[in-house]
């Protein structure tokens, strides 16, 4: 918190005055992130026809390289998760934030494939959203289309008659 505090320039009443603790500072940048994330999705609803799945997962990854910066929100996402493993304020916050995600995601997938559970397809949506931060934060060597291509034929290789037989 020091380094944050002195980064913005504050004294540490100053900061405090703002915010009243750790969990609620990074509660205020991942309400303003998830804003983002929302949007883009808010934006893939508004288009007629709705686009198919191949574009909906290039821009919301997309969207991830674009906050990926050496201290960017995406970077913050991270360290929240793990955060989240051990203080159940952070438990909440995170459930919360990835609640609101998979919720307009599920609007989206109901748009995009009206015959599939929209439930089930926000989940993995935002899962494969997950799985890319991870790679590209600690790994840092996953390339956005290779990700992709790899997705189309994961999908194309193993759809839904792998899905069924997997049970």
């Amino acid at each position: 918190m020091q380094d944050v505090i002195k980064e913005a320039g504050l004294s540490v009443g100053a900061f405090y005055r703002y915010f009243s603790s750790k969990a609620e500072l990074i509660r205020a940048i991942a309400e303003e992130k998830v804003g983002t994330i929302v949007g883009t999705l808010e934006q893939l609803l508004e288009q007629e026809p709705p686009p198919a799945m191949p574009v909906v997962m290039a821009e919301l990854l997309a969207q991830v390289d674009r906050n990926l910066g050496e201290d960017g929100p995406v970077r913050i996402a991270v360290q929240v998760w793990g955060e989240a493993a051990y203080d159940p304020a952070f438990a909440d916050l995170v459930g919360a934030i990835y609640g609101r995600i998979r919720d307009k995601a599920a609007v989206l997938a109901a748009k995009v494939d009206p015959a599939a559970d929209p439930a089930a397809l926000a989940a993995v949506m935002v899962g494969l959203v997950q799985g890319y931060i991870i790679q590209r934060v600690l790994a840092g060597r996953v390339d956005r289309e290779v990700y992709l291509k790899g997705l189309g034929a994961l999908m194309s290789r193993y759809g839904a008659e792998g899905a069924h037989e997997a049970r």
